[in-house]
């Protein structure tokens, strides 16, 4: 077969001297030299990072921290806690810990990659917040690109994972102090609820006191003013009887004038017995009408002084109970009391009166009656009446006498009893005024109950609403609130190292050299073959089988490479090695073709399409940061996926994936034969610009 024999001619032609063997050698070990040490110069730089010298500066004075619920205080020192940290090795950085002076001279001179400044207040603005005067404690940290751009970056990196822990202490922290204190007023505002319980009950209580005071005030006011209308009628009555005790003296006193006259004159005595009986008749009658009116005016006091007497138990009983219960004071109370004393001891006085003045009025109707009956005698006994003349004189002189006293006494007792029914009037006034200021006791002690219930219900709501933690929930809720957000990581396939992670991309790059390198020294297609007229695919085949057997060689040994010495073991080994035969076959044919049309400036587009697959095969950074045109370049270059297959095989990914990607290989692979096919097809007919190029390199 014409293609056999091709590869065979061309193998024989690279390896007819010592010189052609090792260039063929070098070109199958370029490759490997490429990615090999590429991976191995960046297999774990992280790891190594404390071979970077990074300077450490403490200036921090420590700090007072006081816990606000007992009020113990204890020393900080935030800052060589963070010292300690990062010189115990957790820093990342070779971290050496100097003066400020010292390191900030060392970054500007390269002998430090980047200092970390923590600041003399570092613990007292961390503590801050204790005293409610918060102040963000901040940590200094000095780079120079100049050094290493990636220092800066990895710098930034420590020192935000520095800041992270910091936080999240100190958060920790403030959040439990912050727990506690609903602790402490969950347990303050529990004994509050407590005390208004208490407090709504004693105003139940209260009101239902007031409610009583108000009844029995309004009884009080009632029988004052019935007792005030009694000694009303009682002193009206009183003046009837004084007028009557006038009239009796007046008769006493014409008594008295006509007995003088009577015992004159003796010898008209006969005539004027049967009108002195008249006249007796006259007085008896009048004597007993004012008996009777002085009857009824001491029954009246008697009943205003048990009707006084009731009352005054029955307030007495009230407002013993009202101070007793704390509604009135003692004070109060002993007013009230005053006030019923004296309207009983005028009341006792008045009643006392007018039962003596009825004693003397029923004396005195009896006396009447006795000189009704010996004025009848007298009519009777003419003869006896003479001798009695004298002592009936003496009894008239008597009888006005008592008749003045009696008349006295009724107008004493009539002042007495005005000045009862001025003072029940007053006892009525102030019962009713006392009526008045309970109704309104009454109504703010009801909106006080109202008001405690309500405080009460609020503040059981409020105290429901405050919550009570335990300790254990208590640390485990302010651990949360200290750091609020954890990841965990589930990588579907993982690289293992910063090395493994580059070495797709190295491997493709290196596959897409090597087919470079090939064609400095193998001709791209045969003239042999076009000049002998022979088919276009065989040409074709026989100029890229020789590249794409040396492609194997670069292949199998980048592998072992790889594989074995860099350690990087792949998940899928066979998948990437068909990746990696695949991609070496397709550059091969995509760079035989641009040699077979182009010639010189051919396998200068094969260098510009290396450099422009560096950025946009996303070998490190994502291919998604990179802008247009170069997105849609990253989608149509045979690079962009021999890296994604590479990254399927290598980690243990989508095989759908691989597949895909090889798909994509295969339809490069047969487009670069298919353009050199057609290429040999035309270059049978040769032309002038063949014959003589105008680049040769």
């Amino acid at each position: 077969m014409i293609a056999i024999r091709l590869v065979g001619t061309e193998l024989r032609r690279l390896t007819a001297g010592t010189m052609p063997r090792l260039a063929l050698l070098a070109m199958i070990l370029i490759p490997s030299l490429y990615s090999g040490l590429y991976l191995f110069a960046n297999e774990d730089p992280y790891g190594r990072l404390g071979e970077v010298p990074a300077a450490l500066v403490v200036e921090d004075r420590g700090a007072t921290s006081e816990d606000p619920t007992d009020g113990t205080t204890q020393d900080v020192d935030y800052g060589k806690e963070v010292a300690e940290r990062l010189l115990d090795g957790d820093g990342g950085f070779g971290w050496v810990e100097t003066t400020r002076a010292d390191a900030e001279a060392g970054v500007r001179s390269g002998r430090f990659d980047s200092a970390l400044i923590i600041g003399p207040s570092f613990s007292q603005d961390l503590v801050s917040v204790e005293k409610y005067q918060p102040r963000q404690a901040s940590l200094t940290l000095v780079t120079n690109d100049a050094n290493n751009y990636l220092s800066t970056t990895i710098s930034d990196t420590i020192v935000g994972e520095v800041r992270d822990t910091l936080a999240e202490e100190v958060g920790t922290k403030a959040a439990d102090t912050f727990l506690q204190g609903f602790a402490t007023v969950h347990s303050d505002l529990a004994t509050a609820v407590e005390g208004t319980t208490r407090l709504v009950d004693g105003a139940s209580q209260l009101s239902s006191g007031t409610t009583e005071l108000v009844t029995g005030t309004d009884q009080l006011a009632s029988g004052a003013a019935e007792a005030a209308n009694g000694a009303a009628r009682l002193s009206s009555g009183a003046g009837e009887l004084s007028s009557s005790t006038a009239r009796l003296a007046e008769g006493a006193a014409s008594l008295a004038s006509g007995l003088d006259t009577l015992r004159s004159r003796t010898r008209e005595l006969p005539a004027q017995t049967r009108e002195l009986a008249d006249g007796a008749r006259e007085v008896a009658g009048g004597t007993a009408e004012v008996a009777a009116v002085g009857d009824d005016a001491a029954a009246v006091a008697r009943d205003v002084v048990t009707r006084v007497d009731a009352a005054r138990a029955d307030l007495e009983a009230r407002v013993a109970a009202l101070v007793a219960d704390g509604t009135l004071t003692a004070q109060e109370g002993a007013a009230i009391t005053t006030v019923l004393d004296d309207a009983r001891e005028v009341a006792g006085t008045a009643a006392g009166a007018v039962e003596g003045a009825a004693g003397r009025l029923d004396a005195l109707n009896a006396g009447a009656s006795e000189v009704a009956a010996g004025a009848g005698t007298l009519a009777a006994a003419t003869p006896e009446l003479v001798q009695g003349i004298g002592t009936a004189a003496s009894g008239g002189s008597e009888l006005a006498s008592g008749s003045a006293e009696l008349e006295a006494g009724a107008g004493t007792v009539a002042r007495d009893l005005g000045t009862l029914a001025s003072g029940t009037a007053e006892v009525s006034e102030g019962a009713a005024e006392l009526a008045r200021s309970s109704v309104t006791l009454r109504d703010g002690t009801t909106e006080l109950q109202s008001g405690l219930a309500e405080l009460n219900s609020g503040l059981q709501e409020g105290l429901g609403r405050i919550p009570d933690l335990d300790e254990e929930t208590r640390e485990a809720t302010a651990r949360t609130l200290g750091n609020p957000v954890t990841v965990d990581k589930d990588t579907l396939a993982r690289a293992g190292s910063y090395g493994a992670g580059l070495a797709p991309f190295f491997m493709s790059l290196a596959a897409w050299i090597g087919g470079y390198v090939l064609f400095l020294l193998v001709k791209p297609m045969s003239t042999r073959s076009l000049a002998a007229d022979a088919p276009a695919w065989q040409t074709a085949l026989g100029g890229w089988a020789t590249p794409a057997l040396i492609g194997v060689g670069q292949v199998a040994l980048m592998f072992a490479v790889v594989a074995f010495a860099l350690d990087i073991t792949p998940v899928y080994a066979a998948g990437t090695v068909l990746i990696l035969l695949l991609a070496s076959a397709a550059f091969v044919a995509v760079l035989q073709a641009l040699n077979v049309w182009l010639g010189a400036v051919g396998e200068f587009l094969g260098l510009v399409l290396m450099l422009v697959q560096l950025v946009t095969a996303g070998g490190t950074f994502p291919w998604q940061t990179i802008p247009e045109p170069l997105r849609s370049l990253h989608r149509m270059l045979p690079m962009s996926y021999t890296v994604e297959g590479l990254r399927q095989t290598l980690y243990g990914g989508d095989l759908a994936t691989v597949a895909r990607d090889i798909g994509v290989l295969a339809a490069v692979f047969l487009g670069g034969i298919l353009a050199t096919t057609y290429a040999a097809h035309r270059h049978k007919v040769w032309s002038p610009s063949r014959l003589q190029p105008e680049l040769v390199l």
